[in-house]
């Protein structure tokens, strides 16, 4: 083991078992989490940072978040995120993929914050959508916290389907402003977050009208609060939504406008424009403005991918301290680890994690490809950046949500209590399954793009995108596969090629027999369940292309075979759920598919002496983890028994109950007995 990791992973004190799987790695935990995070530079900036917020006062709770009521939570959220922006300077501000949220999760945990949209969506929506007079009397006011801003698009009766929303912007050339009006209840804007109680300004998407015809939605700057009283200027009615299924530290909102006047210039007008006599100037390309989108879903695979390895270190870390049941009762209890089934529930787990935090670094480098391209009206890489973000984002999110679920069962009951952090984990993390483009529509918008590279290649169209090329090529008609547990991991992504090419001609064979017997949407809408599969195999098959791509640039050969047997795992894993398809046509026969469960569990077991370290190499600390079954030391049991007592029933022996209901009713049976 590399000893700086030995150092500060093995301390005196430690539970004895979770050292000695430390002391099993065959590989350096450093250089392995050098690898993960981008090189010993960036894994360096990690310590500084993390030491920075261990120093500040202002960045501590008061108490365990868990034992907080939300008004409480809420408040401790404003505080500590105005620290955090006070003290930016301590991290590269250029770096908001890295830098940027590790800092941010390390002060914030799992919540949101009344900064959390305006910084990552109303800023964002300023540098890629006002024109250079806007940007400059916006952008310098909105990076310098003088106005808080949201991004209010979804309403209560819409969301994905942004043609379909209700909210209006009137132009009136005789006074040069838009009325903003919410006409029906569903009109309502509904779960911005941050829009309830903290955002005084908002860009807002809403119908744009003007000469009496609608051009669809266009976002405009709208101001919602006074800046000096708080309160909601007239026109406007707004609030928090109330509690959720997590992220309670968050003020979500909702918002309606009663014939809001406001002036010209607060359309965003990069790409569109409103002429002060009313004419309407259409963009170049009509996805210039989906900018915003992708680049939050950009981040969103990054944080989920993050929250997916976090569940993953609490869970293998706890199973490697946690003993129950004997294999031979000779040797007494055994740790849950080595049981196959919880191999079988962690490990891919564990595997998926770094395959999607590959992924996310890989659409973030082409996102900056675009983003720069855009500059110069140049929009060729826009689809193939939009159908990916929007397959990642679907699959990931409901993979995280998922695997983190197994990780919180295969804890047992103390799964189940706050103090595992992964009720908290999967709370935050399944929000991903809808916000940003809800999952199925998501996937639905994978398959246009997909649809439309079927018919280039069957109408003999040579030009197809870089993540798409592989639908054109000439499908095998057997498997190479032979041994799980020494294929080379091309082998797999050509098995994922083929089912994934075979679902989408099977797809598009179905959908254009549907459009020969009724009309285009409702052919769509028949064939959406094996659309939605195509998408899904489709991105599957991108994500061990990248991971393959990743781990080739690994030359250490204490990593390299590691890494390797990882990605033959997540393959491997996802492979075995579609054996229909790959037996369709004879492509993998009966004695391949029994070898590819056998390299399964054999990888499982050739990866479970390495489970702790690779965890270990995810660089998470405790702080950030907020987990007490994924302590660094593995000392659980104390711990659990420490966290309990700061719940805040535990202020007093007796509780009011005692006297007002209990305590009598006890009193009255006994007096009958």
């Amino acid at each position: 083991m590399d000893p700086s990791a030995e150092k500060d992973l093995i301390r005196e004190g430690d539970n004895p078992d979770i050292t000695a799987e430390r002391r099993r790695a065959t590989f350096p935990v450093g250089k392995m989490a050098a690898f993960i995070h981008g090189g010993d530079e960036k894994l360096q900036r990690r310590r500084e940072i993390l030491a920075f917020v261990e120093s500040v006062p202002a960045f501590q709770d008061p108490i365990p978040v868990e034992f907080m009521s939300r008004e409480e939570r809420c408040d401790n959220n404003a505080r500590k995120a105005v620290a955090m922006t006070d003290n930016t300077d301590a991290i590269d501000g250029s770096d908001f993929f890295g830098e940027g949220m590790y800092y941010q999760s390390l002060i914030m945990g799992r919540d949101l914050h009344a900064m959390s949209l305006h910084y990552v969506m109303f800023v964002p929506t300023l540098q890629g959508q006002t024109d250079d007079e806007q940007l400059d009397e916006w952008l310098t006011l909105a990076i310098a916290r003088g106005i808080l801003g949201t991004y209010a698009q979804t309403e209560l009766g819409h969301g994905t389907n942004l043609s379909r929303l209700e909210t209006t912007a009137t132009y009136d050339p005789k006074t040069e402003e838009f009325v903003l009006n919410s006409p029906t209840v569903t009109a309502a804007k509904w779960w911005p977050g941050s829009l309830g109680k903290s955002s005084n300004y908002a860009v807002v998407v809403a119908q744009l009208y003007t000469r009496g015809k609608c051009h669809g939605p266009h976002p405009f700057i709208v101001q919602l609060r006074d800046e000096e009283t708080h309160l909601p200027l007239q026109g406007i009615r707004l609030g928090d939504i109330g509690p959720k299924f997590g992220i309670n530290g968050g003020d979500n909102g909702y918002l309606l406008f009663d014939n809001l006047r406001i002036p010209r210039r607060n359309m965003l007008m990069r790409y569109s424009k409103v002429l002060p006599d009313g004419e309407y100037v259409a963009p170049k390309h009509s996805k210039l403005g989906y900018g915003t989108m992708v680049f939050v879903r950009s981040v969103m695979i990054r944080d989920q991918a993050m929250q997916l390895a976090a569940a993953a270190t609490i869970a293998i870390r706890y199973s490697a301290v946690r003993r129950q049941g004997e294999m031979n009762p000779e040797n007494g209890e055994v740790q849950i680890l080595d049981y196959q089934t919880q191999q079988y529930r962690l490990l891919p787990q564990l595997a998926k994690a770094l395959v999607f935090l590959f992924a996310a670094s890989e659409v973030r480098d082409l996102y900056l490809q675009v983003t720069e391209q855009l500059t110069t009206g140049n929009t060729e890489l826009l689809p193939e950046l939009h159908a990916l973000s929007s397959g990642l984002k679907s699959v990931v999110s409901w993979e995280v949500a998922q695997g983190i679920e197994q990780c919180r069962m295969a804890c047992g009951g103390h799964g189940y209590s706050h103090a595992s952090g992964l009720p908290e984990a999967y709370g935050y993390a399944v929000g991903g399954c809808t916000y940003e483009g809800e999952n199925i529509v998501m996937l639905l918008q994978v398959a246009r793009f997909l649809m439309k590279v079927a018919d280039n290649v069957q109408s003999g169209s040579p030009k197809l995108a870089d993540i798409a090329a592989y639908i054109g090529q000439k499908p095998r008609k057997r498997s190479a596969f032979v041994s799980g547990e020494s294929t080379p991991l091309r082998t797999l992504v050509a098995d994922f090629e083929h089912i994934a090419r075979q679902q989408v001609f099977a797809a598009f064979t179905l959908l254009s027999a549907n459009q020969k017997r009724m009309a285009p949407e409702l052919a769509w809408n028949a064939t959406s369940v094996e659309l939605c599969r195509a998408s899904r195999l489709h991105v599957k098959t991108n994500l061990v292309k990248t991971y393959m791509r990743r781990v080739a640039q690994c030359q250490d050969p204490q990593l390299k075979p590691v890494l390797e047997d990882l990605g033959r795992l997540f393959a491997l894993d996802a492979l075995t759920h579609h054996a229909s398809a790959l037996k369709t046509d004879g492509y993998l026969s009966d004695a391949q598919f029994d070898a590819m469960k056998q390299g399964l569990y054999c990888l499982l077991q050739k990866l479970r002496p390495n489970a702790v370290a690779l965890v270990d190499s995810l660089d998470f600390c405790d702080r950030e983890l907020h987990s007490v079954l994924g302590r660094r030391d593995g000392n659980v049991y104390p711990a659990l028994l420490q966290w309990a007592q700061q719940s805040q029933l535990n202020k007093t022996e007796v509780l009011p109950t005692f006297e007002k209901y209990l305590g009598p009713m006890m009193k009255d049976a006994r007096s009958k007995l």
